[in-house]
């Protein structure tokens, strides 16, 4: 019997481009469904109005106030049914470059939240150059009810596996309402990791929004943990590839809960 050498493990001088250690990592991720016929209309928070019509493959959407889109503007979107009520809906743009859009959906309660990711013009040290703002939105479709989609410490202390590909496999861990760390335990980044910048907020029982910017390269991600029974998350990346241009890309995967810790004392940030 002979044994298989492990893996060399990345250095410091191996650290990837964002578009290198993505490609493939949408293997596992939920299917794609139409929204073709579907008209809707958010109002976000601080006021904002954010119309979508959706197409076959396109969306035609406008905006006010924050998102301050007043003509219509055609863009290509990606929708995956998280559960059965809720979708996680993908723009990334083609009429505005270095941004995109995510809306996370709930067809039963009518809330959403939308993120906006926005890739800056120039880095800056010890901040992260792609950017996010969130927003807590209502439908048109009807009345909202139950929670209200917020900031949520639910994830503090908990270590997750995540699987997205035969050949890409990350370990999280949530430490603190502002932080995660994270390594990669297969794929091109083997042996890379890092304490990036994270927001979570909880969407309905047991649905997570996880958004990361990094601050090594150029990239942050929005993601839907659904650690209910599914068991199972959807995401998508907005980065700057090895060329330096503007790239998004879709992600999915497997969840695997390794476990948690509580604090007993001070509580983290």
């Amino acid at each position: 019997m002979t044994d298989t050498a492990p893996a060399p493990v990345k250095g410091e001088e191996d650290w990837h481009s964002y578009d290198e250690f993505a490609a493939g990592i949408d293997t596992y991720r939920l299917p794609p469904v139409s929204l073709d016929g579907r008209e809707l209309t958010l109002t976000l928070d601080d006021g904002t109005r954010l119309d979508l019509a959706f197409g076959e493959r396109t969306v035609t959407w406008s905006a006010d106030g924050a998102l301050d889109q007043p003509e219509a503007a055609v863009d290509p979107y990606d929708a995956v049914a998280v559960r059965e009520d809720v979708h996680f809906v993908t723009l990334p743009f083609e009429s505005r470059v270095r941004e995109s859009l995510t809306v996370v959906i709930g067809a039963s309660s009518n809330r959403a939240i939308v993120v906006h990711g926005r890739i800056d013009e120039e880095a800056r040290e010890d901040v992260p150059q792609v950017s996010q703002r969130f927003w807590a939105a209502t439908s048109s479709d009807g009345e909202a009810s139950g929670e209200i989609p917020a900031p949520s410490r639910d994830l503090i202390g908990k270590r997750n596996v995540y699987r997205y590909s035969p050949e890409h496999l990350y370990e999280h861990v949530y430490v603190s309402s502002q932080r995660y760390a994270w390594q990669c335990l297969e794929g091109v980044q083997r042996g890379h990791g890092d304490m990036d910048l994270s927001t979570v907020w909880k969407f309905a029982d047991g649905l997570y929004l996880f958004c990361f910017r990094e601050f090594r390269i150029p990239v942050a991600s929005v993601w839907l943990h659904d650690l209910g029974y599914g068991l199972m998350t959807t995401g998508n990346f907005l980065g700057l590839n090895g060329a330096g241009e503007s790239e998004h890309s879709k992600a999915g995967g497997h969840i695997y809960p390794l476990g948690s810790v509580a604090y007993p004392d001070a509580q983290p940030v």
